[in-house]
C-alpha cells in the first residue's frame, strides 16, 4: 500500500520559481552572415595510394591538377564508398 507524504516544512514548493536576477537590458550578438555559396555540377575524382588524383575526360582517367586536400579548401568534397581499383572515389563540387 502507497505510503502518505508527510508535511516538511523546509522542502522547496513545487510552484515557486526562485527570484530573477536584477534584469539589465542587453544587446543581442551581432551576427555577420556570410553569402550562402553556390555549387557547380560535381564531377568524379579518384585517388590513388600514392594521393595521385585522376578525372576523367574523353574516355580516360587523366591526372588531375589538384590534390584532394587543396580541393578540400576551396570545393565540396564527398567521399563516395565505392572504390574503383583499390582507389577512392570522390565527389566534388566547385563554386560558381
Amino acid at each position: 500500500m502507497a505510503q502518505k507524504r508527510r508535511f516538511n516544512p523546509r522542502a522547496p514548493k513545487g510552484g515557486r520559481t526562485p527570484a530573477p536576477g536584477t534584469r539589465m537590458l542587453h544587446r543581442p550578438p551581432e551576427i555577420d552572415l556570410e553569402p550562402a555559396v553556390v555549387y557547380g555540377k560535381p564531377f568524379i575524382v579518384l585517388e590513388d595510394k600514392e594521393k595521385n588524383t585522376f578525372i576523367y575526360q574523353a574516355g580516360n582517367w587523366v591526372p588531375h591538377a589538384e590534390s584532394i586536400a587543396e580541393c578540400r579548401r576551396t570545393c565540396q568534397v564527398k567521399e563516395l564508398p565505392q572504390r574503383v581499383n583499390q582507389m577512392i572515389r570522390y565527389e566534388i563540387r566547385s563554386p560558381v
